[in-house]
């Protein structure tokens, strides 16, 4: 149950002067060589068996600026770049609690571009954001208003592959209250056929953002494949990709806010399966299918819309044979080729649809784990003795 505000970040597009706009990428490529130089140096002292913590970082980025070579980090605001060293430091306490992947250098082309101020790096008046080592305010297309009565706590800049430049303030969100409790209750089974298939036997189609776009992107990185490298002509070509994969993004998450939206709205408790998708996209013929879909994304926001809503989300485990258990009688069908979509139970003669009945299965399992206080028992015996895939996934994507 959420208690207390809760902390909220709101995303707005702002177009900076080309003063601010140079300022922030060289804030950003500081950002980037701190963050570089200090994993490297953690990496050493990791190899020898030691630990390096946030504070030794720190006294060496203090001692960075002051080499002749190193000069020009003083030349951007120091906010952005302890802040940096604050993540990576986040990021080992991940990998030492087993929590997420040792830490990985930030490459020049790939990593997103980025810079972190705290409450001491910017200013916040009237609607009008100016942040350290500028003179002027970002001009931002306030989209939405910020809750009224509350102080940004954290701002973070940052620029897409589309060139576009991205303001996220921090802050609490008094409006975010747990809603009204109500016995609502309901299974979701993901596919590819369906997004989602709802234990009340809606399916919700799925859009397929990446297939809508997908001649207009193949187009551009054809464009983009003939260019020379380091010309301006490739550097106008990968804006042109870029600009065609965001509108792919921005369309998926917005249908995906849409959906979860709803769902926690009308739900008390909502029962989901837990995916390995990163196991799932090793599958050739359906990893692009699968990416598209975006599993993981719609998870990520259901829990913490949910957690905001006081509502709750119960995960069962990957293993629990949905699919194959008739959701009236509960015989357990022997085998279940992805290629049917609907069949009749042996025990009671009921016909189900497939993804409905999973869902359904996905409701009981779920209702069985909050009775109990426990898991659902994992069905371990998969043939070859690999991990079950989701046997939802039902069929090869063009």
């Amino acid at each position: 149950m959420t208690t207390g505000h809760v902390k909220r970040a709101f995303k707005y597009r702002f177009y900076p002067t080309d003063a601010q706009a140079a300022e922030l990428s060289r804030t950003f490529g500081c950002v980037r060589k701190v963050y570089n130089m200090a994993l490297e140096a953690r990496t050493r002292a990791w190899q020898q068996g030691e630990r390096v913590n946030y504070n030794a970082t720190s006294a060496m980025l203090t001692a960075w600026k002051k080499t002749e070579e190193m000069a020009y980090l003083s030349e951007v605001s120091s906010v952005p770049l302890q802040q940096c060293l604050r993540h990576l430091q986040g990021a080992f306490v991940n990998f030492w609690e087993k929590r997420g992947r040792y830490p990985r250098f930030k490459s020049r082309k790939k990593s997103r571009r980025s810079a972190e101020y705290t409450s001491s790096a910017f200013r916040y008046r009237d609607g009008r954001l100016t942040l350290a080592k500028m003179r002027d305010p970002l001009e931002i297309v306030w989209s939405r208003p910020l809750p009224e009565g509350v102080d940004p706590s954290t701002v973070t800049v940052s620029q897409d592959g589309a060139g576009r430049w991205f303001v996220a303030i921090l802050c609490d969100d008094p409006g975010v209250r747990p809603l009204p409790a109500t016995e609502a209750a309901v299974g979701v089974d993901a596919g590819l056929e369906h997004l989602l298939t709802l234990s009340t036997g809606e399916k919700i189609a799925n859009p397929r953002s990446e297939r809508k776009d997908r001649a207009r992107l193949a187009k551009a990185q054809r464009n983009l494949a003939k260019k020379a490298k380091g010309s301006a002509n490739r550097a106008k070509a990968q804006r042109k990709a870029a600009r065609v994969h965001a509108r792919i993004t921005d369309r998926r998450r917005d249908h995906l806010h849409k959906i979860t939206t709803r769902l926690v709205r009308e739900n008390q408790t909502l029962v989901i399966e837990d995916l390995t998708v990163r196991n799932m996209v090793k599958n050739r013929s359906l990893a692009r299918a699968i990416s598209d879909a975006a599993w993981s994304q719609f998870r990520s926001m259901l829990e913490y819309k949910a957690q905001w809503y006081g509502r709750d989300v119960v995960v069962v485990d990957r293993f629990f044979p949905s699919s194959k258990l008739c959701s009236t009688c509960g015989t357990l069908q022997e085998k279940m080729p992805l290629k049917i979509r609907t069949w009749t139970c042996q025990g009671c003669g009921t016909t189900h649809g497939r993804d409905v009945n999973a869902a359904k299965n996905l409701l009981a399992a779920g209702r069985a784990v909050q009775a109990c206080g426990a898991g659902v028992r994992p069905q371990r015996s998969s043939p070859g003795g690999q991990s079950a895939m989701k046997q939802e996934v039902s069929r090869r994507e063009p």
